[in-house]
């Protein structure tokens, strides 16, 4: 049964989850005084009470202490001024005592997500709305580069392709610090701007949209590639000018055959620093693909986090004019955009973090 995670403020799925473990190791006790000590139910029971042993003592301590506040809330209803006052102490220390013990068992039962301390992988790219998705899609990188700043994370930059127009048509970074990928990771999906384009003449208010997705990072020896599955080609690199531009043939594209997926990289001057960022995002995909396929979807993640860059599937909405962020998920609306776009996410990343647990 998926549950919420306590820590959130659903007591209810603490105790819920805590009666499961409690019937749970009452089944195993009934196999260990009941079945032959030679059958492998009996072995198994064993073990599993053993695994449980750690929980259910820490159930009976959570019992005690409530059953020690109702009774210090009986004293206090019965209204003894020298009780009273004993009993309110005392009832203050069972409540901290509680919240500790609940707080470890949350530890136990609903332990964090062990990607949430990578590494994230973060993927910008303009959706629909030509050069003004762009140019979304290029404030997008600087909100996030602020945010991560502000967090102590490093930014360094993977790879980026550029338009007619000062945006991005996708850039894509490594967010580098311990639990960068909580932080971020509810991130992905379209992001839809409301606002008017520098190059609007009549004031008329214009929609666009840029998509994000956001993977953990990989460890070079979590993904492991046959380079018989790799064609890379190398080509010269394009953009605003500079000396590398179209001079040397330092630009790299990575395709992994078995998938098709294709990865272009060319914002280094050296060929083997193209190469080696290409091959990071390229093992971050993959994995991404790989846990999707285990867990039974039909598309990959990266593909259920960018969709098509349709307006429609919005996940939030800045609306400029009225300096108005609104994230869809979770019918939050706040009126500091000017100021979330500076890098201060905090209050809307925690509320991501509680709603979407």
């Amino acid at each position: 049964m998926a549950l919420k995670s306590p820590k959130s403020g659903n007591d209810s799925a603490l105790a819920s989850k805590l009666a499961e473990i409690q019937a749970e190791y009452d089944r195993h006790l009934s196999t260990v005084t009941g079945e032959e000590r030679s059958s492998a139910s009996f072995r198994e029971s064993i073990v599993r009470i053993g695994e449980l042993e750690e929980i259910i003592i820490l159930k009976r301590r959570l019992e005690s202490i409530e059953k020690r506040i109702r009774e210090a809330e009986d004293i206090i209803r019965g209204g003894e001024d020298e009780m009273e006052a004993l009993a309110r102490e005392e009832l203050q220390e069972l409540e901290a005592e509680k919240k500790s013990a609940e707080s470890e068992a949350c530890s136990l039962l609903f332990p964090e997500d062990p990607d949430n301390l990578k590494n994230a992988i973060v993927e910008i790219r303009a959706g629909v709305g030509g050069d003004e998705a762009a140019l979304f899609a290029r404030d997008l990188f600087r909100m996030y580069s602020r945010f991560c700043e502000k967090k102590g994370y490093s930014v360094d930059l993977l790879t980026s392709h550029t338009g007619e127009s000062p945006g991005f048509k996708e850039i894509i970074f490594i967010a580098r610090g311990k639990g960068a990928y909580r932080e971020l990771r509810h991130e992905g999906g379209v992001h839809r701007v409301q606002r008017i384009p520098d190059t609007e003449n009549y004031g008329r208010i214009h929609t666009s949209a840029s998509t994000v997705a956001v993977f953990p990072d990989v460890e070079d020896r979590d993904v492991k590639i046959d380079p018989a599955d790799l064609r890379i080609d190398t080509f010269r690199s394009s953009g605003a000018g500079g000396q590398s531009v179209n001079k040397t043939s330092s630009a790299v594209r990575i395709t992994h055959l078995p998938t098709g997926m294709v990865i272009s990289c060319q914002d280094e001057r050296s060929q083997i620093q193209n190469r080696a960022k290409g091959m990071k995002i390229l093992k971050v995909r993959l994995q991404a693909l790989y846990e999707t396929e285990k867990k039974g979807k039909i598309d990959s993640e990266r593909r259920a986090l960018v969709r098509t860059g349709e307006r429609s599937e919005k996940i939030r909405t800045y609306n400029f004019p009225q300096n108005r962020i609104t994230d869809h998920r979770i019918d939050l609306t706040l009126y500091n955009l000017d100021s979330v776009m500076e890098g201060n996410m905090e209050e809307l990343i925690d509320r991501l973090k509680e709603g979407l647990q």
